[in-house]
């Protein structure tokens, strides 16, 4: 990067604008990356301090400048995250974005938003995260994800194909949006009145949650599966969240549960779907985590 220079008001009016124009765009790539809304956050306002440091009249297209230090960034963030997550309480998911008020979080594709991708992704190593995201959410060139990750092109379409074929083995195949939609009512209904046998019926046989408490006392620490084993539990948030107030809201570009109480959110569950039923839950329990997503609808309209 070259050294800061002095910005008159007009170019730092016009800095600002042009990095403003692409924030959400890179917030996504950072954000899918990282899995994280408080490390992405981190990530862009590192961009926004080096792009007022950059010869900016040297840069020919912004958009791909921004794109590249925001991939170089996150992949140097999730190098050093990768210790602390290992050495997390429990399961670690990613922190739930509020995507309602940025549908794709700049992407052009909806890829890498479900928790349970953000999970694949997390297993694959930092070049190989972002070379996929680059590719399957912002439909860059390989050529140019090749300059953005100083990669050789043959290098990056290799990378992409294992990445891909990574997801494509771990992800079931999804239902339709009115299919998802009524068996998340139907959901949240049952586990609204603790109804155990109606949780059992829209649950598959084989079902998988995951709960991440941040080491929260009473929050399972272990992957559950199991219909029953999994609707008891659900029952039992009545108990563990007295007083919750039981809602759908929009979760990493789909609908979800929302608990509330006393006004405040104190679980977001995102809910995957196939054919025989639900057959994922993702309870995020853990407070700064629901902060930050909380935070994440304030990204565009300026609201902290």
């Amino acid at each position: 990067m070259d050294q800061p220079q002095p910005l008159t008001d007009d170019s730092l009016s016009s800095a600002a604008a042009a990095f403003e124009r692409l924030r959400p765009r890179l917030f996504g790539i950072a954000y899918r990356v990282l899995g994280s809304v408080t490390e992405a956050e981190d990530v862009v306002q590192d961009v926004w301090e080096r792009w007022q440091g950059t010869d900016r009249g040297a840069v020919r297209d912004p958009g791909a400048f921004l794109a590249t230090v925001t991939a170089r960034l996150a992949v140097n963030v999730a190098r050093s995250a990768r210790v602390r997550r290992e050495a997390y309480v429990g399961p670690w998911l990613p922190e739930p974005v509020d995507t309602s008020v940025d549908p794709q979080v700049g992407a052009e594709r909806g890829e890498a938003l479900e928790p349970a991708v953000l999970l694949v992704l997390q297993r694959l190593n930092p070049v190989e995260r972002a070379a996929y995201v680059l590719r399957e959410a912002f439909d860059y060139a390989y050529g140019e994800i090749a300059g953005m990750l100083r990669l050789s092109p043959a290098n990056t379409r290799q990378i992409v194909s294992r990445a891909r074929k990574r997801v494509t083995a771990e992800r079931r195949a999804p239902v339709d949006a009115a299919q998802h939609r009524r068996l998340l009512d139907a959901f949240v209904a049952a586990a609204r009145d603790g109804d155990v046998a109606a949780l059992e019926s829209v649950l598959s046989a084989d079902v998988v949650a995951y709960a991440d408490g941040g080491g929260m006392r009473g929050v399972a620490r272990l992957e559950v599966v199991g219909a029953e084993r999994m609707a008891r539990i659900s029952a039992f948030a009545r108990t563990f969240l007295p007083g919750a107030v039981y809602g759908v809201a929009e979760v990493n570009g789909r609908p979800g549960l929302r608990l509330v109480q006393g006004g405040v959110t104190v679980a977001l569950v995102d809910v995957s779907v196939g054919r025989d039923g639900v057959d994922g839950l993702y309870w995020v329990l853990a407070p700064d985590k629901l902060r930050a997503y909380e935070r994440s609808a304030g990204r565009l309209t300026g609201r902290r």
